[in-house]
């Protein structure tokens, strides 16, 4: 260089491109961290979706176990009930029956059934 003194601008210039290479020294480290960051949110965003899966899926089988137990309650009721009124229907026949034979007997007139 030449031994003329610097001059006030030449010094202010140098002065901003020092302040600009702090700046983007400051910017890529503060990226590099944003980075870092963002990966570990990702990272712990997929292990809450995978927990939450699991949940779902557990409850699903819960519910689904439950559904099934329902029906089969609900199909034992079910047949109980029809059983019940199958029985009584063969209980009123065999009464139908009897009270004709005791009418027939007893030779009184049917009944008029409107």
């Amino acid at each position: 260089m030449s031994d003329e003194p610097d001059s006030l601008i030449l010094k202010m210039l140098r002065g901003i491109r020092d302040d600009l290479a702090r700046v983007d020294g400051k910017i890529d480290d503060t990226k590099n961290e944003l980075k870092s960051e963002v990966a570990d949110v990702r990272a712990e965003l997929k292990s809450d979706i995978r927990s939450l899966r699991a949940d779902v899926a557990s409850d699903l089988l819960v519910t689904r176990k439950e559904t099934s137990e329902q029906i089969v309650g609900l199909r034992r009721a079910v047949m109980e009930y029809h059983t019940s009124v199958i029985g009584h229907g063969v209980i009123i026949s065999e009464l139908e029956a009897r009270v004709r034979r005791m009418e027939q007997h007893l030779k009184l007139p049917p009944l008029d059934t409107h």
